[in-house]
């Protein structure tokens, strides 16, 4: 395996992959898994909590793996970008298997290396990823393995993503035994799927509840009428609402409101959208009735929000 590193890089995404297959190796009794570090000219990169890693090569001198890992973190512009995106699409062209962790598929995506093929990112980064990359199929789970991509949401999902690639090379005995060692409490599948947003952890609440909840998720520039979702659900809408007072103390309507004002929230940081075009997306009629919404749940105005492309 090989992490290309760019500047501001999640340490901790690397360290959970790389040790995952340290413990695999242990567990193994034998160096199965085999790792190196390269940076666009071999220099040491900085990460994201202000740590500095020497790398092993340079992008020149990069002899080809088995699979190669973008490492991204914190933001999808670098110095060295161009020079990444060249090397990337020329691995491509070679039908190199590349993975990304983190915003790492932000990069893959940008260097053509993801059309056609399924992919995942961090919850905080995936509506403007969708929006940047509409032909992509960007999900909400926490890894993807479609052909010869590996994609990652970052953090603890690094190391469900290589605890399901020992899972496939040396057996699921070994990769729950890898788990255990890490106090993991379960090998993740692809299908398990990233929190919603900020404090939203479902794991825990009814299946159904999940179901109208991923429902709204996915229906954000076209919002679905309370009477379908309560359909969706198998409920009559006096069911759906006593779920939703019961288990999140809020009504169908308004969580609805509030998934789809943090996705406008995410596409004023992470876009040049303009405010319209945002409010658009995420269901708003009219760019006026968004300000009110979005002042309502934030306390202040969504030009504050704005921010510069990253």
């Amino acid at each position: 395996m090989t992490f290309l590193l760019v500047d501001r890089f999640p340490m901790f995404s690397l360290a959970s992959a790389a040790d995952t297959m340290r413990t695999a190796n242990e567990t193994f009794d034998r160096e199965f898994y085999k790792w190196t570090t390269v940076s666009v000219d071999g220099e040491p990169v900085m990460a994201s909590n202000g740590m500095k890693l020497n790398v092993d090569c340079s992008l020149r001198n990069q002899p080809r793996p088995d699979i190669l890992f973008v490492c991204a973190g914190t933001a999808i512009d670098f110095p060295e970008k161009p020079a990444v995106l060249s090397a990337l699409r020329q691995w491509g062209r070679l039908g190199w298997t590349l993975g990304a962790l983190t915003l790492g598929s932000h990069v893959l995506a940008e260097a053509g290396q993801l059309a056609g093929h399924r992919c995942t990112i961090h919850w905080q980064n995936r509506a403007g990823f969708r929006e940047t990359f509409p032909d992509i199929e960007c999900t909400s789970n926490v890894y993807e393995i479609d052909r010869n991509r590996y994609t990652s949401a970052g953090g603890t999902t690094s190391m469900d993503l290589f605890l399901e690639i020992i899972r496939r090379d040396l057996g699921l005995a070994i990769a729950n035994e890898v788990a255990g060692q890490f106090q993991h409490e379960r090998v993740r599948s692809p299908a398990d799927r990233q929190r919603l947003g900020p404090g939203r952890d479902l794991t825990s609440k009814p299946v159904v509840l999940r179901r109208i909840i991923e429902l709204m998720a996915e229906n954000l520039e076209h919002p679905v009428s309370v009477v379908e979702l309560a359909k969706e659900g198998g409920l009559s809408v006096r069911q759906m609402e006593r779920l939703f007072a019961s288990h999140v103390e809020t009504t169908p309507g308004r969580y609805y409101v509030v998934l789809r004002l943090e996705r406008a929230r995410a596409l004023l940081r992470q876009t040049p959208m303009s405010i319209l075009a945002v409010a658009l997306a995420t269901g708003f009629a009219s760019q006026s009735y968004f300000a009110h919404s979005f002042r309502q749940k934030f306390g202040y105005l969504p030009s504050k929000e704005r921010r510069p492309a990253r």
